[in-house]
């Protein structure tokens, strides 16, 4: 079972105790526009600055359309509030 491909090997098993780790924050590079009828790539803009986190909005590259909004709680602008 030691050079099996489909057993995994020491190196990627999970240590007792040991939670699995997150992707953290996502980046979104392409949304679905409304108007434009399909995915788009997406420009990020800074709303506000909020003591829950940096406000941000998504917007369409080809029509200027809002597709998404996102609030950053470990963005660089939160810790301007925080401290």
């Amino acid at each position: 079972m030691k050079n099996d491909p489909y057993y995994p090997s020491r190196h990627y098993q999970r240590r007792q105790g040991e939670h699995p780790s997150n992707f953290g924050e996502l980046e979104a590079a392409e949304l679905y526009c409304p108007k434009c009828s399909r995915p788009v790539p997406v420009n990020k803009f800074l709303l506000l600055i909020l003591p829950e986190g940096d406000k941000y909005e998504y917007r369409c590259r080809f029509c200027g359309s809002k597709v998404g909004a996102k609030t950053d709680r470990s963005g660089q602008f939160y810790d301007v509030l925080r401290g």
